[in-house]
């Protein structure tokens, strides 16, 4: 047995057993359609999954986008930083969609060879049977692209002839041999649709139903995507390349409806079968799997929302219990802390200290002045008022239902407003003054007291 063969024989057999439980090589189709998607619903699951889990940390990533512009290295680990915490592999998603393509290979294998591939008679018998309808008349040796599916004539030849062979050819049978009838609902799937059957006045149901069979395969092929697109919608994205992503996704959903009609018409029309086939039972499993792990991710979500919740209440009583012991005294010092941490520590609390001072010293003369000050918006870095953007909200991620609102706000507020807090550039100012002052003055009097000492020695 060659390696195609051993590929193949699982999708054989199960095709030979749906015929003989059916009877019909059409509905075998069908079926063989509804247990392979069935097979792979565990994998697709699991990419259906993943993919639902990446469009909704899309706004995540659009904010992480922003934040690191211009710096590939930070926004490369952030982003593995999130699919992390979140439990999401970016490559999943890819992965399972693949599968779908060997197996239809294999299929058109099986479809395109039904002696050998789907029957598994000898390489001998078919040259036996070729040469006995040769003889008999009933079959001229095919050449060039018709060679292709030989076999297909061969096999409708012996359904047509099955007696004869049996007589003609006794004893020399294979115990394989099966009698495939390609009839379904008036229509032979062994023959490929002609786009130009009407130019020789054949307008039978037949030459008409497999005409359209690409056209319903194509037309389906584009409703499976529409509807995936309809009950999952991709998020927003902000980022540079999202409207070029959005092209190219459209383009996609035009191209691979116009290639299955290319397809389906160099192909038996058996393959457009299994294709229609394919896209009803896909559309369906793609329902079902969305409504389920929508519920699934929206538990998911709340609890990992509830688990953050907890976790920021708890940092942020240490937070203030640590601050509380430090206003009491009541903190305990480390005694393998060494010497030039603990002048450091002690060195950024006196300037710590003196800030204070200076501030509340500041914000005493404005109010003596009558100056009034501004609010500092939550964008705010440095004198820069809207450094992380004129509608940024500090919550919108752990409360995303009133996100949208705050945002709206916060970018109207903001509207019209100047970009720059003077109130910040004259307190630097003021304390530049003020220290330039103060070094001034201590040159002034090491100046006086250099002076005296010198008097006092020519004394």
């Amino acid at each position: 047995m060659s390696f195609g063969e051993i590929i193949t024989w699982p999708f054989a057999k199960l095709m030979v057993w749906l015929y003989n439980l059916t009877g019909s090589y059409g509905w075998a189709v069908i079926l063989f359609a509804l247990v392979v998607n069935l097979i792979l619903t565990p994998f697709m699951a699991k990419s259906k999954k993943s993919m639902m889990r990446q469009s909704r940390l899309q706004p995540k990533i659009n904010e992480l986008q922003r934040r690191h512009e211009g710096n590939p290295t930070k926004l490369n680990e952030e982003m593995q930083k999130l699919y992390r915490e979140e439990g999401v592999n970016p490559m999943s998603g890819c992965l399972w969609s693949l599968i779908p393509f060997p197996i239809l290979i294999a299929l058109y294998s099986v479809i395109r060879q039904p002696l050998t591939r789907m029957m598994f008679v000898s390489s001998e018998f078919v040259t036996t049977l070729q040469e006995f309808f040769v003889e008999k008349g009933l079959y001229t040796a095919a050449s060039g692209r018709a060679s292709a599916y030989y076999e297909i004539e061969l096999t409708k030849l012996l359904h047509e002839n099955w007696d004869m062979v049996q007589t003609g050819l006794a004893g020399k049978l294979d115990p394989n041999l099966l009698n495939v009838d390609f009839s379904f609902i008036g229509l032979n799937l062994g023959d490929q649709p002609q786009w130009n059957f009407f130019m020789n006045g054949n307008w039978t149901w037949a030459a008409i139903g497999l005409f359209l069979i690409p056209f319903v395969s194509a037309a389906l092929s584009w409703a499976s995507m529409k509807v995936s697109t309809m009950i999952n919608p991709p998020a927003a994205n902000t980022s540079a390349g999202a409207d070029q992503a959005q092209a190219m996704t459209k383009s996609m959903n035009m191209v691979m409806p116009l290639m299955s009609i290319w397809i389906c018409f160099v192909m038996p029309a058996a393959m457009g079968i299994y294709w229609i086939a394919n896209s009803v039972f896909g559309m369906a499993r793609d329902y079902i799997l969305t409504k389920v792990y929508r519920k699934q991710l929206d538990i998911e979500e709340a609890e990992r929302a509830a688990r953050r919740s907890v976790r920021e209440k708890e940092l942020e009583e240490k937070r203030l219990e640590t601050e509380r012991l430090k206003a009491e005294g009541k903190t305990e010092v480390n005694v393998n802390t060494s010497k030039k941490k603990l002048q450091a520590s002690e060195k950024q609390k006196l300037e710590e200290r003196k800030a204070a001072l200076e501030r509340a010293d500041r914000a005493a003369r404005r109010e003596r002045l009558g100056v009034k000050e501004t609010e500092k918006p939550a964008s705010q870095v440095g004198n820069r008022r809207y450094a992380r953007g004129r509608a940024y909200v500090p919550d919108r991620f752990t409360n995303p239902d009133a996100a949208a609102e705050a945002t709206e706000a916060a970018a109207l507020e903001s509207e019209g407003a100047a970009s720059i807090d003077e109130s910040v550039a004259e307190e630097l100012l003021t304390s530049a003054l003020e220290t330039a002052e103060t070094a001034a003055s201590e040159e002034v009097v090491t100046g006086s007291e250099e002076a005296g000492t010198t008097e006092t020695i020519q004394e």
